[in-house]
């Protein structure tokens, strides 16, 4: 099957049990092959250090936050930079295979485009905030903080959970 022919009907989603115990195969391989969890936040913050550290060197390693993405000595030796490029490479195959890759913006009939991108990019900022003041995203804290039992990871979770239910009943009318 040739990956770039599109399909009149997309495959179905992935069932989401099946879905779950991959996601937690995969977890346990990187703690057995990598000796680390899942994460996604890290690699944004290498990208930026290592990014800094070409324009202005000297304060990028004076830098507290950047200092601490700076030891493996190149962006491409971080293993949250490597994880996240095979996770967009995946999800592009995945799409592919399905027959889901279009140039779309998902929105509901009462939302503009521009309204639903704007929405998506205060959405991204507010959580990739949270992130840095939770000291990992959603994907370290919930899968790997959780699979190791954190209790602070749990609670981030409950308040995750919250909020996106709190933010989905507010904006309930926007995808009706």
């Amino acid at each position: 099957m040739n990956l770039f022919t599109r399909r009149t009907q997309p495959q179905s989603y992935a069932d989401p049990y099946v879905a779950g115990v991959c996601l937690g195969v995969v977890l346990l391989a990187s703690f057995v092959l990598v000796g680390r969890g899942l994460g996604a936040s890290g690699a944004f913050a290498a990208a930026a250090a290592s990014t800094s550290s070409l324009v202005a060197p000297a304060a990028a390693h004076r830098n507290f936050f950047f200092a601490d993405h700076l030891d493996s000595g190149s962006i491409w030796r971080d293993w949250l930079v490597i994880e996240l490029l095979g996770v967009v490479i995946g999800a592009w195959i995945s799409a592919a295979l399905a027959g889901r890759i279009r140039k779309d913006v998902e929105r509901g009939p009462s939302v503009s485009v521009r309204s639903r991108l704007a929405s998506a990019a205060v959405g991204g900022a507010v959580m990739g905030a949270g992130a840095v003041f939770a000291r990992g995203c959603t994907s370290g804290q919930a899968l790997t903080g959780g699979a190791l039992m954190s209790v602070g990871s749990w609670v981030f979770v409950a308040g995750a959970f919250a909020a996106a239910y709190a933010v989905a009943w507010v904006r309930r009318g926007a995808w009706s």
